[in-house]
């Protein structure tokens, strides 16, 4: 009959467990381990008293060098198995911090099966959130956050939102630090947020400098942010500087989560969508033009132009990349043109990779925070992969050199923007064969 491979988390290779089968499925099994036997020389314990219990971390009961390696096979794996593309990945970049590294704290409020309220991480797996005060990888300003927040809805009796029968206001807490600044985002699934002034004046008792943004969220999807952002207290945006480009950042800004690693990428290359990316690159070449679908992304981008002396060197666009690539390429000497691309963890949209396919574009560089989806939009533009009605397949007729009209590898490099969890960022050079 044959052996049954079994993946069960918070494990390290080469350790004897006693575990419990959960679902086997052609010679696949998935388990939880009960106890650890024979531990490995890799695991250490875990620093945060939720680890296994909250689904924020996935690896903190590995040494940091352990967790380095385990995201470079991460990325090597899922290029073989994914688009069946044989790469050899270097070591992982490491992060500088391994805890308390991140700039954003993002957070979803509920209620208990109580009917208490809640402030807490989601569970693996789950919509049941976990009770926390106190995350290892966030800085101390986020146990503020959490507490203000806490006494908050304590004082002035706001309710968490509840899934089951959409009742509640309070769904997410969003804060970004930039600089010391801090953009605080309520979401609320109702159109006013009771007495945000009392919520205003504990936060004042905590942060020097921040701005509280309301947002409201109304949908029953899992986005974490609606359409609407109002403004109830401080300044709509921040100043900030990256690698000497100055830049603005409003409460759906994308900034990367951790500064060190971020500013490691941008050694090699670079991106943003605040419009980091098309500054670093304007001061380079000619002509830098940067898409991004958020309105308020692209306007800060749009402020990054005059006080960067980009005048007619730097563009903006805002719009979906499928919409206004064909647009942006259009009139540009395709040998002269470099492309970078910067998906969402979704990947790359299907008719983006046709239109990069068919614009002649020699070089690309692709940066992913998901290994499978990098792995499958690689496997397009080599010509790994081929479309089969709606299906994607391995081509049969794939060597490692590539395919002439299509893309090869120059290379891959991990970097570790996410220390103790399972998320890596990676960037791909491409060159056209």
């Amino acid at each position: 009959m044959g052996e049954t491979v079994f993946f069960a988390p918070f494990t390290a290779v080469g350790e004897k467990v006693k575990f419990r089968a959960l679902k086997v499925k052609n010679r696949i099994g998935y388990a939880k381990a009960l106890e650890i036997l024979t531990p490995a020389d890799e695991r250490v314990r875990p620093r945060c008293p939720l680890f296994t219990k909250c689904g924020g971390c996935q690896l903190q009961h590995l040494r940091y060098g352990a967790q380095l390696k385990l995201k470079s096979k991460t990325v090597r794996d899922a290029l073989r198995k994914i688009a069946g593309i044989d790469f050899d990945v270097p070591l992982t970049v490491k992060s500088d911090f391994q805890y308390e590294y991140r700039n954003k704290l993002q957070i979803p409020v509920g209620v208990d099966k109580n009917g208490e309220n809640v402030i807490g991480f989601y569970a693996e797996r789950s919509h049941r959130i976990v009770p926390v005060r106190r995350c290892p990888i966030h800085p101390y300003w986020a146990e503020q956050v959490i507490a203000a927040f806490a006494a908050y809805m304590e004082e002035c009796g706001v309710r968490g939102y509840n899934e089951a029968d959409g009742s509640g206001v309070l769904r997410h807490i969003v804060v970004r630090e930039v600089e010391g600044n801090f953009i605080v985002t309520a979401v609320t699934a109702k159109d006013s947020l009771p007495r945000s002034d009392r919520l205003v004046a504990l936060l004042r008792d905590k942060f020097k400098s921040f701005a509280l943004w309301q947002n409201v969220n109304g949908g029953d999807g899992n986005g974490v942010f609606g359409r609407e952002f109002r403004l109830l207290y401080g300044e709509p945006r921040f100043a900030g500087h990256e690698c000497g480009v100055h830049f603005e950042a409003g409460p759906n800004t994308f900034l990367q989560v951790n500064r060190g690693v971020c500013r490691k990428l941008y050694e090699r290359d670079a991106y943003s969508g605040g419009g980091i990316l098309t500054a670093l690159l304007a001061r380079q070449i000619g002509k830098a033009y940067g898409i991004e679908a958020v309105a308020e992304a692209s306007a800060c981008a749009d402020a990054l132009v005059e006080p960067n002396k980009l005048e007619g060197r730097m563009f903006n666009i805002c719009g979906r990349v499928e919409d206004k690539l064909p647009e942006v390429l259009n009139g540009l000497i395709a040998k002269e043109t470099f492309l970078v691309v910067d998906p969402p963890r979704k990947g790359v949209d299907r008719g983006t990779l046709r239109a990069i396919l068919e614009s002649g574009i020699p070089r690309i560089a692709m940066i992913s925070c998901n290994p499978a989806t990098m792995a499958r939009d690689v496997g397009i533009l080599t010509g790994a992969l081929i479309e089969e009605g709606n299906e994607l397949k391995k081509n049969p007729n794939y060597t490692a050199g590539g395919k002439d009209g299509y893309y090869s590898i120059v290379s891959v490099q991990p970097f570790d923007m996410f220390p103790q969890t399972k998320w890596v960022e990676t960037l791909v050079c491409l060159e056209r064969k």
